[in-house]
Formats: C-alpha cells, structure tokens, sequence
C-alpha cells in the first residue's frame, strides 16, 4: 500500500469528518430540532460514500489480494473519523 493512497483515505475522511463539523455547528446555530435528522442525513452520505470507496477499490484493483488490506484499512479509518466526530460533537 502506498503512502500516497494512504495520504488520500486520510484527506478524505478529514474532509468528511469537517463536513460533519461544520454542518452540525451551521444546523444546531439555525435549527437545533433538526440535528437528528442531520445526523442520520450525514451518516446516510457517509456511508454511501465509504461503501462505494470499498467497492471500487475492490472492482479496479488488479490483485484482489492486495485491496483487502486496503479495504480493511479503509474501513477501520471509517470507524475512527466516526468516534472523532461524535467526540468531538457530541
């Protein structure tokens, strides 16, 4: 696995992750009774989002061997992003 694939899973659980942030803090400051739908909205979005990673990851790899540990990897940062954010919001 490459650094570079690495760096890119990272970025992209950051900008999810300050997606969630950001949207949670703009929905409490406007409409407090909808962050619960926000927060099933988000995970919805979220989880479309890593699903289709996974799936493509898997799809394109040339060696599915070697997308497992990716997959995995990508998953378990899935996992993190969702316990930071809900720390850090919650």
């Amino acid at each position: 696995m490459s650094i570079l694939v690495v760096f890119l899973l990272a970025l992209f659980f950051t900008l999810l992750g300050l997606a969630y942030v950001k949207g949670y803090d703009m929905v409490k400051a406007r409409s407090p009774e909808n962050l619960a739908r926000f927060y099933l909205v988000m995970a919805a979005i979220r989880m479309l989002l890593v699903a289709t990673g996974a799936l493509l990851c898997i799809i394109l790899s040339p060696n599915r061997e070697d997308a497992v540990p990716l997959v995995l990897t990508y998953i378990i940062m899935y996992a993190t992003m969702m316990v930071v954010t809900l720390i850090l919001r919650h």
